[in-house]
């Protein structure tokens, strides 16, 4: 591949760094990532994405924009009140950079359809709202042999961590065995200061693109956590557990999610 003049002068940002370069962007141009979400945490993420150059960005989600996402999911405007989110999310990305291609999901993650929607990618990027979702996304990118960059928000809080399992580090299971009860608040019952999810999305996209470039410290076997209250973040190291259900020789899912 080679790159345009337009392509040369837009991400000529990228260029200028020498960890990058030309050769690191026609990487991205030619990277597929699937983000999971089109909300809080998808909307910088794609944004950010996009802006990139990273060539095909898959968008899952099911739901319409509703008034009370606009407090944080930010891709989306007034106008798009009522419309599906990955419709608006088409607009968004479009109006940012014509050229990279979105390709439209509009279901929600299941069981049922999550292999066959991870397969074709390069990186997951989790931004759901939900655990059976969460855990349905990291055994699919277990059995498919997919980097996971997932992050999480509630309240002022965030997380953030890559699951690597086929290069030998932990996956999301390692860190937590099993969905918590169902009566776990989500953002919907505990709230959330918007822009905790933009600076979250924003560290997915940083970590999406690392991933690609390969450049930088990955984040599989460390977890980051944020507190937007004292802007303070701990890492804390997260190994593969020598027990966990999926990627231990004591594995009790031995086949990928249907």
């Amino acid at each position: 591949m080679t790159l345009s003049e337009d392509q040369i002068e837009r991400y000529a940002r990228h260029i200028h760094l020498k960890e990058v370069g030309a050769d690191g962007q026609e990487k991205l141009l030619a990277a597929k990532v699937l983000v999971i979400g089109a909300g809080g945490l998808g909307s910088p993420l794609i944004q950010y994405l996009t802006a990139a150059g990273v060539g095909t960005i898959g968008v899952v989600d099911d739901d319409t924009v509703d008034l009370s996402n606009l407090q944080r999911q930010v891709l989306h405007t007034t106008s798009h009140v009522g419309t599906n989110k990955v419709e608006s999310a088409i607009d968004g990305a479009r109006a940012i950079n014509p050229e990279v291609k979105i390709v439209p999901h509009k279901e929600r993650m299941t069981a049922a359809n999550a292999c066959s929607l991870i397969s074709g990618y390069d990186v997951v990027a989790d931004g759901s709202d939900n655990f059976e979702t969460r855990f349905t996304i990291n055994d699919a990118c277990f059995f498919e042999k997919k980097t996971l960059v997932s992050a999480a928000v509630l309240r002022f809080d965030g997380q953030l961590s890559t699951y690597k399992p086929h290069a030998g580090g932990p996956c999301y299971r390692c860190l937590y065995p099993e969905p918590p009860p169902d009566d776990v608040w989500t953002c919907t019952q505990a709230g959330i200061l918007g822009a905790v999810a933009g600076v979250m999305g924003s560290l997915q996209a940083t970590e999406v693109l690392k991933e690609i470039l390969g450049i930088g410290d990955s984040m599989a076997g460390r977890l980051l956590i944020y507190d937007a209250l004292d802007l303070s973040t701990r890492m804390v190291k997260v190994k593969p557990d020598p027990g966990c259900v999926l990627c231990s020789d004591q594995a009790t899912i031995t086949a990928a999610p249907t």
